[in-house]
């Protein structure tokens, strides 16, 4: 959308106009020692025709003369074959040979002849004169070898404006700013005078910095030399005002122009729109149609842009009447802007009709119409368009890449996006940092969070969004203990955002560390981003799924309770067991005005099932349809089918599932395999499973249902046969893993981990309390497991790990202080019963919250009364 002064001309010259330059190598440094390097080809398209039209060549036997006469005609094969002769036969070249050598092959784009010609002129010559200096200056500026245009520039005897110019040119449009600058600044001091092409180019590198001070300092010197009248100057000060964020300066110097051109115009316009300052800038588009200023293709862009950050749809139609009406009606790159905006809007079919209409698609008008599906939750869209991209024949860029990956992502196509990461290697494209952020997140989220950590590790320039996208990819593939360690590294070198924030938040809730999270909610308050977007509901969720209730309520009071936030409450009531408390909240809710939405159903219907409050769950859940026309979801029926399973009424939940008007998904089918599981209904269970994995083979917790399923009915063959095919298809149970925070850092136990530094003074300690059970009359936790059937049934379901992580925590903290202990698994009976024994002994509250519910241990009681455990749930 960025418009910005009239591209600087050279002043008239006997040398060539200075070219548009494309983007050399990484230049850091000048210096006038710099050793001439190796440089690359480039294949740039020729045109065809003779430079002049000319009659044919007559003989000479003068060959600078033959040569220049080749030149002037285009026959720049055989103006090179005559070259080499001479330096073969050892004659002579004069210098206007040399210039319209080099002329030639700049305007032939003919990279490599050109570096051809300097080195057979280097073999001869030392120093350059004035005009074949600045002939060779303004080819390899063109070129982009602005190293080479640096050693020609030390070699020549003398320099004029002309020479400066195009080297400042050069450096300014390469995008090395600081480099113009500088060399602006020695051309002053050497005592050359600046003209009117010069500042263009140096206020571009001031623009391009963002810096205000040597924007002003180089306003005074436009004064001083008195360029303050030129309207290409003019244009380039307003341009360098917008682009370091004084638009109110810019605008000063447009309303004092006697004279204001289109590119005027646009300048101050596009200024005001980079400046989130649209209103003005809309204005500004009005009043340039008053006084009959015709807009170009900047212009509408612009405009059509504009509308997009207003979010105004109804201004953007109007604007685009306005476009099909005039010349710019089928301009691709209106066209492109316009589905660029409709997508902004969510009006996706608005964008696909437009999309549809142009005649010749450019790689923009396929990257916008793949964005616009993928950004409007159209992934396969998404997907089959760029498919369509390719047998069109158009390469993608980096935008298109990182938009088809999101999709994919989205998706899960993995193979898709290994080949999108195989081409943008190939393309170079893995360069760009948007598309090695994207291959992190969806690498992430297809489960494959070792090659995201691959790529992540591969980048030397990491920004926020990269440390972000693998905390949070970290965090989804339940290594959250892990997106800790990578947050702590982030804050060493970079300031987290919000973004980031809430990923690590979510982390801190899963493994329960409760005093990382309020650390980083002291850290969002001292920031300043405690009340940015998502993160307050965020501290709210990691309180919650702490279990630390007060705390929560405290953040909850501070918000601005929308409905989002009353949800988090009503999950934390749902997660311990709370039905009557969260049905009390909800009604506290909707007095206040709060109108609930789909999950606001989900959480108490949860809170309902694990309460067994079945009558209150079927009668919110006939209001939900009926009273607040909320249409039933499939996790709604879920939470229905557990309702009813969780109670015994098998029959009731099987019915309804075959009654639901929409297709059940595997997690229906999952609710009552767990409801089978619970009650031992083999048969039923049996045929829950059969759906389930008619749909999903990969998931790996219907798996252990399924297996529990069995184990509890004592068919150990069956368990047996289920953990063959999960080792066949490669699938494997996560190992018992258990976090207790102790002074600020998380520990983490996986099961028959002998590795952590106390282990044997864990195990001593754990020792001494199973004798003391013994002694009390309780059975020794590790006795029942003699059985093999026995140890690999709670391998399985429990991993007993909570028992090392509750041991270490009484280790290392003061006498009093209650224990917190997240594990990944359910809690085992044995585990149960040891815990509390350990509470009554030490005198102690304990919590653990493991993948189904709290239990708040105190005195020898669990708040689940017993009921909560593996084989009772």
């Amino acid at each position: 959308m960025a418009v910005t002064a009239k591209t600087p001309q050279i002043p008239p010259h006997s040398e060539p106009p200075n070219p548009v330059f494309p983007k050399p190598h990484n230049l850091k440094t000048l210096n006038f020692s710099l050793t001439l390097q190796t440089h690359p080809n480039f294949s740039l398209k020729t045109t065809s025709h003779s430079l002049l039209n000319t009659n044919s060549l007559t003989s000479t036997t003068n060959p600078n003369t033959r040569i220049q006469q080749l030149c002037l005609n285009g026959s720049l094969e055989k103006a090179l074959e005559t070259l080499e002769s001479m330096q073969e036969l050892m004659m002579n070249v004069d210098e206007e040979t040399y210039i319209a050598l080099i002329r030639l092959c700049e305007w032939k784009r003919k990279s490599h002849e050109g570096d051809k010609v300097y080195k057979l002129m280097s073999s001869s010559m030392s120093r350059f004169g004035l005009r074949l200096g600045n002939s060779l200056l303004s080819m390899f500026v063109r070129f982009g070898e602005l190293h080479v245009a640096w050693h020609v520039f030390g070699k020549m005897e003398e320099r004029d404006v002309f020479s400066w110019n195009v080297l400042v040119g050069g450096y300014a449009k390469a995008g090395f700013f600081d480099e113009a600058l500088c060399l602006y600044h020695r051309m002053s001091w050497v005592g050359v005078r600046p003209d009117v092409y010069t500042f263009p180019c140096v206020l571009r590198s001031c623009g391009g910095l963002s810096d205000l001070g040597r924007g002003r300092e180089v306003h005074v010197h436009v004064i001083r030399f008195g360029f303050e009248s030129d309207i290409d100057v003019v244009n380039a000060l307003i341009t360098m005002y917008a682009k370091c964020g004084d638009v109110l300066s810019g605008r000063i110097l447009f309303d004092r122009m006697p004279r204001r051109d289109r590119i005027s115009w646009n300048a101050i316009i596009s200024g005001y729109f980079e400046n989130a300052m649209c209103v003005e800038g809309l204005e500004l588009f009005f009043r340039m149609r008053e006084v009959s200023v015709e807009p170009d293709l900047m212009t509408m862009t612009s405009v059509i842009s504009a509308c997009e950050l207003l979010g105004d749809e109804r201004l953007g139609k109007e604007i685009h009447g306005f476009a099909i009406k005039s010349e710019f009606g089928f301009k691709v790159s209106v066209d492109n802007a316009l589905i660029q905006m409709y997508s902004s809007a969510g009006n996706w079919k608005e964008a696909e009709k437009i999309f549809c209409r142009i005649e010749c698609k450019d790689v923009v008008s396929w990257t916008s119409m793949i964005s616009c599906y993928e950004s409007n939750g159209l992934p396969e869209k998404a997907v089959e368009a760029y498919r369509m991209m390719e047998l069109e024949d158009v390469a993608p860029d980096e935008i298109t890449i990182s938009s088809v990956l999101s999709a994919c992502a989205c998706l899960g196509l993995l193979d898709m996006g290994i080949m999108l990461h195989e081409l943008a290697k190939k393309t170079g494209l893995i360069a760009c940092m948007i598309v090695r952020n994207t291959l992190i997140d969806m690498y992430s989220k297809c489960k494959c969070i070792d090659k995201a950590l691959e790529v992540f590790n591969q980048m030397s320039d990491k920004n926020v969004i990269s440390w972000s996208a693998i905390i949070l990819g970290l965090r989804i593939n339940n290594r959250s203990f892990e997106a800790l360690f990578y947050f702590r590294q982030m804050k060493l070198s970079l300031e987290p955002n919000a973004v980031t924030l809430v990923s690590v938040l979510s982390a801190c809730a899963r493994i329960g560390a409760l005093i990382c999270g309020k650390e980083i909610h002291a850290h969002a308050f001292r920031t300043g981003l405690a009340f940015d977007g998502f993160l307050p509901n965020a501290l709210l969720d990691m309180y919650v799924r702490c279990g630390r209730m007060g705390p929560a309520w405290n953040q909850f009071n501070m918000l601005k309770k929308d409905v989002s936030a009353w949800n988090i409450m009503l999950t934390g009531y749902a997660q311990k067991e709370q039905g009557s408390l969260a049905r009390e909240l909800f009604l506290q809710m909707k007095d206040l005005g709060v109108y609930p939405d789909e999950i606001t159903f989900i959480s108490l219907l949860c809170a309902f099932s694990k309460s067994g409050m079945v009558d209150e769950g079927l009668e919110f859940f006939d209001s939900m349809k009926n009273d607040y026309l909320i249409n039933a979801n499939l996790k709604h029926y879920a939470c229905i089918v557990d309702l009813l399973g969780r109670a015994g009424r098998l029959k009731e939940a099987y019915d309804l599932i075959q009654k639901m008007p929409i297709q059940p998904d595997p997690a229906i089918w999952g609710a009552l395999l767990n409801a089978c599981r619970i009650h031992r209904q083999v048969e039923l269970g049996e045929l829950a499973a059969q759906r389930i994995f008619e749909m999903d083979t990969r998931s790996v917790g219907y798996y252990v249902l399924w297996c529990s399923l069995y184990a509890d009915s004592g068919k150990w063959d069956e368990v047996a046969r289920i953990r063959r095919i999960m080792r066949d298809r490669g699938l494997v149970v996560d190992p018992g893993c258990s976090w207790v925070e102790v002074k600020s850092q998380i520990h983490a136990f996986l099961s028959g981990d002998n590795f952590h530094p106390k282990i044997d003074k864990i195990k001593a300690v754990l020792e001494d309390f199973y004798e003391k059970m013994e002694r009390m009359g309780f059975e020794r936790p590790d006795s029942s497991y003699d059985d093999k059937i026995e140890l690999s049934k709670a391998e399985i379901f429990c991993g007993h790990s909570e028992r090392m992580a509750v041991t270490f925590g009484l280790i290392n903290t003061a006498p009093g202080m209650p224990i917190w202990v997240t594990k990944n698994l359910y809690m085992c009976e044995s585990c149960h019963n040891t815990i509390k024994f350990i509470s009554k002994v030490v005198r102690r509250e304990i919590s653990v919250r493991d993948t189904e519910c709290f239990h708040h241990f105190k005195d020898g009681v669990c708040s689940c009364g017993d009921e909560g455990y593996w084989g009772k749930t």
